[in-house]
């Protein structure tokens, strides 16, 4: 099914077709900033006067569709084979994808969007309490369940057919359902190479704007000048923690920056609710999530069809392709991360906590930052949000004793936030880039996050950035169409799972038939004595691949293709059907812990190496381990499971075609 799985570590046409369009846009938006920015412009201004239906309705959908696979009968299929365990810890695996997804725009915007929005809503009196309700009701909204629903379709439809259907770890297999094998020809390459592009300008330009608040705090804490040079300095050393974090790999860089940077953000967190007014941001929090849930129907399908405002444009919809034109790189991220959890779990992990906690910050800093303005006198910190929004936060930590520590801890978060972004990012494109394989070599990491790097300091230095973010945002159209097609696939595809399942009940396991009446004593014997991996293996390699070689010729000499292959970990049944799903019968020798009930060492083998482990003779199918162990069963007994499970999967052929 997946022909480029050992091909080459490089997809050249990938490679250099996006960095020669990554090049040519850059010459583009350097050699005409204005002429870049005007012409990217207009298509904004078209797409939000034209198409803001479109995003509002494709956001409302993907919203609504993940949580209805969190509760609907596919919500218990694996991420990955059914014996799948996932790679990563729960806080682990929430605080990469948490650093990955939105980290850097709590930092940016925390203090800032709530201000902006209280000084100038869509609808209330400007400063005024009703407007600071409304401030934090859309700041909730636009960082909400939304943003988190689009990472999470994406990436949920990526590691589905990933890790359950062995496709590449790229966007392309997505369209697997709509185009089949086409994805690895030339539609598959422009997809990519459309990701790759639109990850390395969204992460760059997201480095550029975030560049200016670094500096911002270090000029507040050490007087460090804010300068073009200065931030160019800053670029590079980022970028250049950045490759030392990409070089060491996912677990030894990404992993453990993020942990780190999720300590300090809770800590952060936990000291203003406590040192600010505690009761009332906990009453706010409550008050807050309240409105925001009971107005977010209203909320998500309200285009101010009847009372025109740019508003919309400016916020909501640039929201919603900001999140779309990221969804590439954060959902690739997020689906190599992710493997082994079950659909419910990785839809509560990547959109419930995460917005729980979004919602947190945003309440904790915003309505303090509120407080401070409109019952505190601080028109400073008000005017700062709108006319210099990265200094906000440092004002706005003022207000707190030891202001220069916890501001020096916010700083060091934003650098370790930017340099997590790119090292993840440059891991993305590189898989992207590398048919979806994660060991490449340390060449193609180093050029990606090099490249991220460098193209932030060129079009800092160049004043590029506003035409490519607003070609970044743009470029969520054309993905919202693709994405949506994808979702249509997901559909299908988890309805020929759940045919496969239906074909797994509607037969039930047959008595294990054989012409041996001392058949069970010798089953017995092997439970009772935990065999170890020689005997195991023996047993696999004797009466397992006898019992396959009969089943073999019987099919074959019924025109049937069957063949047996052995690899180091296990024998292996295939059984084809042309175009059709081929079935899989595999036993894999596997090591458990002896059970508790288990009375002593003693019954384990005399030739184990471990006295707290032995092993066992596992089924796998095509969709991974079944969780019974068929060590010691006769010849005949090991045939008639081939059969029951052949049987099962061809009244799956017959029910899903």
């Amino acid at each position: 099914m997946n022909p480029i799985a050992s091909s080459s570590h490089l997809n050249k046409i990938v490679f250099v077709g996006a960095s020669s369009v990554i090049v040519a846009l850059l010459l583009f938006a350097l050699g005409s900033p204005e002429f870049a920015d005007q012409t990217f412009s207009k298509v904004q201004t078209a797409i939000v006067d034209n198409g803001s239906w479109f995003y509002v309705l494709t956001v409302a959908a993907i919203l609504i569709f993940v949580m209805y696979l969190a509760i609907s009968r596919h919500s218990q299929i694996k991420l990955g084979q059914d014996h799948a365990e996932p790679d990563y810890s729960f806080i682990s695996w929430l605080s990469m994808l948490f650093a990955a997804g939105m980290g850097i725009g709590l930092m940016f915007f925390g203090v800032a969007e709530p201000l902006m929005h209280f000084l100038a809503p869509p609808t209330a009196t400007p400063a005024t309490i009703e407007a600071a309700r409304e401030a934090m009701k859309m700041t909730f909204f636009h960082w909400g369940l939304h943003a988190w629903a689009i990472y999470a379709v994406v990436a949920l439809i990526l590691a589905y057919f990933s890790y359950r259907h062995n496709l590449p770890l790229t966007l392309r297999s997505a369209l697997y359902p709509i185009i089949g094998d086409k994805i690895y020809g030339w539609r598959g390459n422009l997809v990519d190479i459309f990701a790759v592009i639109s990850t390395i300008f969204g992460v760059a330009t997201s480095l550029g704007i975030g560049v200016t608040q670094i500096s911002s705090g270090l000029n507040y804490l050490f007087d460090f000048p804010i300068s073009a040079p200065y931030q160019l300095l800053l670029i590079l050393a980022i970028t250049g923690l950045a490759i030392i974090s990409v070089v060491s790999g996912l677990d030894k860089g990404i992993r453990i920056l993020s942990e780190f940077n999720m300590l300090l953000a809770v800590g952060l967190l936990l000291f203003i609710l406590f040192v600010g007014p505690t009761v009332f941001l906990l009453q706010a929090m409550l008050q807050n999530t309240g409105a925001y849930l009971s107005d977010i129907v209203r909320n998500t399908f309200n285009l101010f069809a009847y009372d025109k405002k740019d508003w919309l444009g400016g916020w909501t919809i640039f929201y919603w392709g900001w999140w779309l034109a990221w969804a590439p790189f954060v959902g690739v991220f997020i689906a190599r991360i992710s493997k082994g959890r079950t659909i419910r779990e990785f839809i509560i992990g990547v959109i419930l906590i995460p917005s729980m906690f979004t919602l947190a910050w945003m309440t904790i800093f915003g309505n303090s930052a509120i407080e401070l303005v409109l019952n505190q006198g601080s028109t400073e910190l008000g005017k700062l949000a709108t006319d210099n929004t990265p200094v906000a936060l440092f004002l706005f930590l003022e207000n707190f004793p030891w202001s220069n520590v916890i501001s020096g801890v916010a700083v060091l978060m934003i650098v370790v936030f930017f340099v997590t972004s790119c090292d993840s990012g440059a891991m993305v494109v590189d898989m992207l880039c590398s048919n979806g394989r994660n060991d490449t070599p340390v060449w193609q990491r180093i050029y990606w996050a090099g490249g991220v790097g460098l193209v932030a300091g060129i079009l800092l230095m160049a004043g590029g950035l506003s035409a490519l973010q607003t070609m970044t945002i743009a470029s969520a159209l054309p993905f919202a169409v693709v994405l949506i097609i994808a979702m249509y696939g997901l559909v299908k595809a988890l309805r020929v799972e759940e045919y496969k399942r239906e074909s797994m009940t509607l037969h039930a396991p047959s008595v294990q038939h054989t012409t041996n009446t001392d058949s069970w004593k010798e089953r017995l014997q092997v439970i009772v004595d935990f065999p170890n991996k020689a005997a195991v293996e023996r047993f696999v390699e004797h009466r397992v691949k006898q019992a396959f070689t009969a089943v073999a010729e019987e099919l074959n000499e019924n025109q049937i293709d069957a063949d047996i292959t052995q690899t180091d970990e296990a024998v292996i049944l295939t059984v084809k059907h042309g175009e059709d799903a081929e079935f899989i019968y595999a036993v894999y020798p596997t090591i458990h812990l002896l059970p508790e009930y288990s009375q002593s060492a003693e019954q384990v083998a005399a030739d184990s190496n471990d006295e707290h482990t032995y092993y066992r003779a596992d089924v796998h199918l095509s969709e991974g381990g079944q969780n019974y162990d068929i060590m010691g069963w006769s010849k005949v007994a090991v045939i008639n499971d081939i059969i029951d499970q052949y049987h099962r999967h061809l009244h799956f052929l017959h029910i899903a075609g």
